[in-house]
């Protein structure tokens, strides 16, 4: 960070060549594809419908593999530097310098492969000007700027990825969020080619067989919300809407994007947040890209945002559930051009305020401008729970917490930042006002607009426009972890309550207790159902909060202490509720009430006060009668995780975990073939179904309805269920199954096909088939990081226990071995691959590492301490299960 203290003013002009001259790229594609430029765009203006005009580019010819797999660029930038009294460095990752110039000065520069040290020497108080040119290999592992070869027509797609700091991958630069800068772009590519970034180019010219793309200087951004992709991309547009909007696709996938329904959401969004916000969008159009191999869901780059296929391609139409998911998150990556490209963090401790915020209006948008009014109920039954969970570990964080580097940038990026932020910006709002909360933020963005700012800033800007001082707020619930629990504590005589407390507590790693407002409802059984009684608005705080104004109420059958689920706090069910909801909890019309009710009942399993037999059972009564998909989502989700957890149990439950698991599979089927009016339903129970058939009876059905020797009434098997049932199949060593494989590529050879075949394979259960793939993710070149994060997640499912404890201690052994593959692999070997086997003689390896790992990652030592946590409440749900 002391660069921004000294540089000041940055301008970057860029150029790069994609074409043949450099890497042999070339695509042999007639001139029926014609890329975009502003006279294209131009003829939509004239377009007085307000319908979406779709531009259909048809690509004829294939593209010749590069033999050297690498690009072109040159960047010069311009910067102020008030002192040269010490060095200055700028920073390249692993570039083969061509030429460095500074200030007028050839010179051999000093360099280690990933910055130049500058010598005060060489530099100037005042305007300083550097020009690098250079040779870069493209990235693999979705960093910096990725290429990849469509398997299915051998086209090429580039793409960039920056955040935290992969822009250096790509140019040289000053590469953190503190030091914005105005971007000049200049793109030399295959005539076959679109090239977008953050404008839109003002000119494309003829360049032999290539195409000169230029684009005008950009807005002041920080370097990491800056991109540029580039190739032969099938293309939407639509400009009905308050600003130019474009969807890109690969053509091999385009058939299966329905743009019509980006849009929609799309326009829907930007006039939502130019309205709430009172700043306009601040770029002039916007442009969304669907990509293959993305680390993350999504990044909101300024104007040209990326979406990860893997999440956004669907081969059938869209269920409900799966169009509020993509209106939730191109929610959330608008909301971003606002927190994050308008009005950035001055360094990566704030970058909790971009996505957390972003959470937050992303499912406040859904639910006011989108169909999906229910939109906060999902968020509560997913993402806050997210939230919950994370915050209950050991490993829990503040959600403001120092980054050192940005190297460290993500370490402490996950559901507390993301999740529990949201909540806790959703509670504030509450507590200061609707109107209120929107004034602050108007005031923060119009007072920080393209420059950098903290959390100070926010606080103080929310100060200003409620006038109340928020820092004992900002302490409780920003600077200190964990989640607290509440439960209700009463006494009733004569049918009446004669006594009410809210009882607080805290896990023991994190005692801090807190002051929030939440409602308390009581209800009561009645013939027909579960009535709402009263309600009423409290502020507690300490270990223990009466409510006199409860008493002299009827005794109630149910109480929840958290109705409409204002408050960020887990809730503990006293008995009397707790039976209450366990026999008759279909019988609650209030379907957020519902999920809330089914995740208290899981808490309690998951936390030992109760056995997961009685969730089970309490769904295998309940679960059948409900309609609403997000609970169901919640519900069978939290079945498999039972059933997951039953299997880590075995052998000691292994005859009642086979139980369970046959009969969630029957119910699933049942409900399946019961719901043929309904297609999102029957999808929903069917996939159950697959994930659940483990015996030969409904193996063999899968493969019969695989095979198209067996159907089922409505249910039409798309590619992913074909998928879908191959895996569980090799999962569970059906016969066959790796013929089954390969006749299936033959049909999707596609990205996603090949994955798919690759998890299929990973998860056949052979003790040398683990081996081998478990070798492969350090041994083997051609595995793509995302191809390893695949094995990863499927070497070992919770049923071959006995095969991951087999290679569980080699695995140990050499954590600092798979350490050293950098964040993006470690994340997911992190999760999938430190062994979690339900065991004391687990716990006790993962303690010995434990004991000497400082030499690890932070995060791949909280990971461990995680997983240790994780076996230890295993083993206590193991204890108390008493089927």
């Amino acid at each position: 960070m002391a660069r921004s203290a000294v540089v000041s003013n940055v301008e970057y002009q860029l150029s790069f060549d994609l074409t043949d001259g450099n890497n042999n790229v070339t695509n042999n594609i007639s001139s029926k594809n014609t890329p975009l430029n502003a006279d294209a765009n131009s003829s939509t203006n004239t377009d007085k419908r307000n319908k979406t005009q779709l531009t259909n580019t048809t690509l004829n010819g294939k593209a010749n593999l590069a033999l050297n797999n690498q690009f072109k660029a040159t960047t010069k930038l311009t910067f102020n530097l008030a002192s040269t009294k010490s060095p200055l460095t700028l920073d390249l990752n692993k570039a083969q310098v061509e030429r460095f110039i500074i200030n007028g000065k050839s010179i051999y520069p000093n360099y280690n492969g990933a910055y130049f040290t500058l010598s005060p020497t060489l530099l100037v108080s005042g305007k300083n000007t550097i020009e690098v040119s250079f040779k870069r290999q493209y990235s693999s592992n979705g960093e910096g700027l990725h290429r990849f070869i469509d398997p299915v027509d051998q086209r090429i797609y580039l793409y960039s990825h920056f955040e935290p700091a992969g822009a250096q991958k790509m140019f040289a630069l000053f590469d953190q969020p503190d030091l914005k800068a105005n971007f000049t772009l200049t793109v030399t590519a295959p005539k076959d080619w679109s090239v977008i970034s953050t404008t839109n180019e003002t000119r494309i010219a003829p360049h032999g067989t290539a195409n000169t793309w230029y684009f005008p200087t950009t807005p002041k951004i920080s370097p990491y919300n800056f991109s540029m992709h580039a190739g032969p991309y099938h293309v939407w547009q639509d400009n009905s809407g308050p600003y130019p909007m474009r969807l890109f696709a690969r053509q091999s996938v385009a058939k299966h994007v329905s743009a019509a329904d980006w849009f929609t959401y799309t326009k829907q969004g930007l006039r939502f947040f130019d309205n709430y916000f009172g700043i306009a969008y601040p770029f002039k159009k916007y442009d969304q890209l669907l990509v293959p191999n993305v680390i993350y869901g999504a990044m909101a780059n300024a104007a040209a945002i990326t979406f990860s296929e893997d999440y956004f391609l669907h081969q059938t139409s869209m269920t409900q559930a799966q169009k509020q998911s993509l209106a939730s998150v191109i929610m959330h990556e608008m909301a971003q051009q606002w927190i994050g490209n308008l009005v950035t963090m001055r360094w990566w401790n704030g970058l909790w305020l971009n996505e957390s915020f972003a959470s937050f209006m992303g499912a406040l948008a859904t639910s006011e401008v989108t169909e999906f009014n229910h939109a906060w109920q999902d968020f509560d039954a997913k993402s806050k729970q997210q939230a919950y969970q994370k915050d209950r570990l050991i490993t829990a964080h503040p959600i403001d917490v120092p980054v050192t580097s940005s190297h460290n940038a993500f370490d402490n990026i996950d559901a507390i930042t993301y999740q529990k932020g949201a909540s806790v910006l959703k509670q504030l709002r509450h507590l200061i006002g609707h109107d209120t909360f929107r004034q602050g933020v108007r005031k923060y963005l119009q007072q920080y607009r393209f420059e950098n700012a903290t959390l100070i800033h926010f606080i103080h800007s929310l100060e200003t426009a409620s006038g109340r001082d928020l820092s004992q707020w900002t302490q409780q619930w920003l600077n200190q972890a964990g989640v607290n629990t509440i439960k209700a504590q009463y006494v009733c005589g004569n049918g009446k309550i004669s006594e009410f407390n809210l009882i607080q507590s805290a896990n023991s790693d994190f005692p801090a207790l807190r002051e929030q407002r939440v409602q308390i409802a009581l209800f009561n059984q009645h013939r027909h159902g579960i009535d709402k009684d009263k309600q009423l608005a409290v502020t507690y705080q300490g270990r223990k909060t009466a409510v006199p104004a409860l008493i002299g109420s009827q005794c109630p059958d149910l109480v929840y202490p958290n109705i409409d689920n204002w408050g960020y706090v887990k809730v503990e069910l006293d008995q009397r509720s707790l039976n209450t909801a366990t026999r008759r909890l279909n019988h609650i019309n209030d379907p957020l009430l519902r999920s809330m009710l089914w995740q208290s009942l899981w808490n309690s399993a998951v936390d030992g006060h109760v056995g997961v037999e009685q969730f089970i059972n309490a769904a295998l009564v309940n679960i059948p009668k409900e309609h609403d998909d997000t609970i169901l989502s919640q519900v069978i989700s939290h079945l498999h995780q039972a059933q997951a957890t039953l299997m880590l149990m075995s052998p000691n439950h292994k005859t009642y975990a086979n139980t369970v698991t046959r009969a969630l599979a029957q119910m699933s089927l049942r409900l399946a073939m019961q719901n043929t009016h309904n297609s999102d339903l029957q999808r929903r129970w069917f996939e159950a179904y697959v994930t659940f058939s483990q015996t030969p009876t409904s193996l063999s059905h899968l493969h019969e309805l695989l095979l198209g020797t067996a159907t089922m009434t409505g249910m039409t098997l798309d590619q992913n269920l074909r998928w879908a049932i191959i895996k569980q199949l090799s999962r569970f060593d059906y016969k066959n199954t790796q013929q089954l494989i390969a006749n299936e590529l033959t049909t999707d050879n596609s990205n996603n096909g090949q994955k798919q075949a690759l998890a299929a394979r990973v998860l056949r259960p052979n003790a040398a088939n683990k081996r081998q793939w478990l070798t492969a993710l350090t041994a083997d070149n051609t595995l793509t990081v995302a191809k390893k994060r695949i094995v990863m997640q499927s070497l070992y499912p919770t049923e071959q226990k006995y095969f991951s404890q087999a290679t569980a201690q080699q695995r140990l052994d050499e954590m600092a071995r798979y350490d050293q593959q950098g964040v993006v692999f470690m994340r997911a070997f992190n999760q999938y691959l430190i062994p979690t086997l339900c065991s004391a003689d687990n716990i006790d390896a993962l303690t010995k590492v434990i004991s000497t790992s400082s030499h690890l990652s932070a995060m791949t030592q909280g990971a461990l301490l995680e997983a240790r946590q994780a076996d230890y409440q295993c083993v206590q749900m193991k204890n108390t299960l008493k089927p």
